[in-house]
């Protein structure tokens, strides 16, 4: 691209009969440093007007101070020692021997003194001297001592003007080079280039070590974003057939999904250069920076294009324009919005830009911001299913020392709900655990309890817990397991333990929760039954409840109340739903008060329906509530065996993800082992909080 220099040389027109006058040279600043050096030379030698010469105090004594041509002496302290300035007497000065130091024509000679100097030690010292050598001479014929206190005149000069002159050109000097560097776009972080972007620039010399091979599990995204890659190495496949490259393309997901891991191996795989930042690098405390950065940013992407700009967390910037903004006010993160809009596809727009943008929050992005012909594509990466969790552990077991026996494909089923980082976060910390034990190789028993590490937290076997507050904790989780175990929709247990994990948990249950999309009502009212058996447990057993249900309790609540108001589950209040997706009903409801009021009416019975089920269940089934309790205070950790063991076997014949998956078809007599413990709150989908993992909490 070829661009105008403003500062380019331009051909003189000759205009006939007019004298050309040649431009005068530049002034260089290098001759001011140079003079002003020579002015402080000059100074110094003005002001050193002290041209006494150094004598002996012998010399001194014998041949000036005894034979009285010493008019006064005056002495100051230089340093250490004390020195003392001679005066000789005026008409002394025409003697022979006084003709080194007497007065000539001189810019800097001193015509009254002193003529010699000396030194001693100490001032009391000199004075017993001076006293010893003129003891004989009455007190009117004794010379003068003048003690005196003295600083350097020209250190005095220099404090007093040439500091401020050299500290004023200092300054000078630094605001011009502030001013001069980072022309390059670079130096966001300079006062005179606080409108430049903060973009990290990715070209070939660049290395990423990151391509697609590293991302396993997105595969329908991955295609998505390769296509891009794909077009920008060989666009004459695309654009023979007529189609244009896709201008923009948004990456949609929860947190640790795979989105920032995606635009990095776009960067690896990407010929062309690739600039990264982030949204929050356009928001500045000074009025119309982040206009100027995205302006600059892109200045420097049509220099460069064809390439990739890619802005992580653009919802930092994308946010929907007119809310909750000020009247009257200034609202700079709306310029931003405004200035991205317009270098994205305004009138005077590029192609050969490609942008990548990265949210978890979609639903506050502006309606322009996603629009084709912005954002062409809406790249969803959702959290990946048994096969993609499986590819996922094969990425990330690849470094590790395996022992013999671990097997991707039973940790990906293990792992229902597990996000991208949250896998690799598990073979970590199983690795990390294996060194602890001073292992030689990682197992399946590290990374069983590596799963428990991640999610319930660190294990606090020596926490002191009451012998009181164990036996409620061990029948609230007791409560947990028979509930479950005897409801067929709930999830099969896999572990139940009453060792404290975490900040606040005293006890946990986990389940193996089936994947899946779709929930009845049935499946609903199960799991809530389900998270009630803790507190209906402590109710009958105790005949009090204690605060270790408060997190079942607010389960249930945000369950019930979505089941009512979402998903239509209710038959007074009828197949409606209130769900604010895009924050409309902040500050006023979609309903009557009247509604308001029947939905809490339903909510609180539908609650107490799910409580006396669970209450008559578990009534039931005491007898098998009290074993399980008591086994759990003895050995403190139980499996899904020693359940078949103390409650028989379970009695629904459901296969869990876990079988068909693992174990496929295989005969149901060969799958009675007890499967491998893990935690998890199971997979949530449609912004719905389900019961499948259950805690104590203190």
């Amino acid at each position: 691209m070829k661009e105008n220099n403003s500062d380019s040389k331009k051909p003189i027109k000759k205009v006939p009969g007019k004298k050309i006058v040649p431009k005068p040279p530049k002034f260089n600043i290098m001759w001011l440093y140079a003079v002003i050096i020579l002015g402080l030379f000059v100074v110094q030698y003005l002001f050193s007007s002290n041209n006494a010469k150094t004598v002996s105090y012998q010399n001194f004594e014998t041949e000036m101070l005894k034979t009285g041509d010493v008019e006064k002496l005056v002495t100051y302290k230089n340093g250490d020692l004390y020195s003392i300035d001679v005066y000789i007497k005026k008409d002394r000065l025409d003697q022979k021997k006084y003709e080194d130091v007497k007065p000539k024509s001189s810019f800097n000679a001193s015509p009254t003194g002193p003529q010699y100097t000396f030194t001693a030690a100490t001032f009391e010292s000199f004075e017993e001297k001076i006293k010893e050598a003129e003891k004989d001479l009455p007190a009117n014929q004794r010379t003068p001592i003048v003690a005196e206190t003295r600083e350097s005149p020209w250190a005095g000069w220099f404090m007093s003007f040439i500091l401020p002159v050299l500290l004023l050109i200092g300054f000078w000097v630094f605001i011009m080079k502030r001013m001069g560097g980072g022309a390059g776009g670079g130096g966001g972080g300079q006062i005179f280039n606080i409108g430049k972007s903060k973009a990290t620039l990715f070209d070939k010399e660049s290395q990423v070590s990151i391509t697609f091979n590293d991302v396993a599990g997105l595969e329908e995204a991955k295609q998505e974003v390769m296509e891009i890659v794909d077009f920008l190495k060989n666009p004459k496949k695309y654009t023979n057939l007529g189609g244009k490259i896709p201008k923009g393309a948004l990456l949609i997901g929860a947190p640790g999904t795979g989105k920032t891991l995606m635009a990095k191996a776009v960067a690896g795989e990407a010929q062309v250069p690739f600039f990264s930042l982030s949204g929050s690098d356009f928001v500045e405390m000074f009025v119309g920076v982040g206009a100027s950065r995205v302006r600059d940013l892109f200045k420097q992407a049509k220099e460069k294009a064809p390439c990739i700009i890619f802005i992580d967390e653009i919802d930092a910037i994308g946010r929907a324009r007119g809310k909750n903004n000020i009247v009257g006010g200034n609202d700079e993160r709306e310029n931003t919005l405004n200035q991205l809009l317009v270098e994205m596809d305004g009138f005077g727009t590029d192609s050969g830009i490609i942008i990548l943008a990265a949210t978890n929050r979609p639903d506050v992005l502006d309606a322009a911001l996603l629009r084709p012909g912005r954002f062409d594509r809406q790249i969803s990466i959702d959290k990946p299913d048994l096969v993609g969790r499986e590819q996922i552990f094969k990425v990330h077991l690849g470094p590790l020392k395996l022992a013999e026996g671990v097997d991707a494909k039973k940790l990906s089923a293990q792992t229902p709900g597990f996000a991208g980082a949250e896998i690799a976060n598990v073979c970590n910390e199983a690795a990390l655990i294996a060194a602890r034990r001073n292992k030689e190789a990682v197992d399946m028993q590290d990374f069983q309890d590596a799963v428990d590490r991640v999610i319930g937290g660190l294990e606090k076997k020596n926490k002191i817990i009451s012998p009181e507050e164990k036996r409620i904790v061990a029948y609230h989780e007791a409560g947990h397991a028979i509930a479950g175990w005897f409801l067929e929709h709930a999830d099969p247990l896999v572990k139940v333990s009453i060792v404290p994990r975490g900040v606040a948990a005293l006890g946990y249950a986990q389940y193996l929760p089936k994947e899946q999309f779709l929930y009845t009502t049935e499946q609903l009212i199960d799991g809530m039954c389900m998270t009630l058996g803790g507190r209906v447990a402590e109710d009958i057993v105790f005949n009090k409840i204690s605060t270790g249900a408060q997190n079942d309790l607010e389960r249930i609540t945000k369950l019930s109340y979505a089941m009512v108001t979402i998903y239509g589950m209710n038959d007074k209040v009828g197949n409606v739903s209130f769900n604010d997706t895009q924050g409309e009903y902040q500050f006023n409801k979609p309903y009557s008060e009247k509604t308001s009021e029947m939905i809490d009416i339903e909510v609180r019975s539908q609650i107490d329906k799910a409580y006396q089920r669970t209450k008559q269940l578990l009534t039931d089934k005491r007898d098998g509530l009290e074993k399980l309790a008591e086994k759990l205070l003895e050995k403190e950790i139980l499996f899904q065996s020693d359940l078949e063991e103390i409650l028989g076997k379970r009695p629904f014949d459901n296969r869990t993800t876990y079988d068909e998956f693992v174990n496929g078809t295989e005969p149901e007599a060969e799958k009675t082992q007890p499967k491998e413990p893990i935690e998890h709150e199971g997979m949530v989908d449609h912004n719905i909080d389900l019961p499948e993992n259950r805690s104590t909490q203190d």
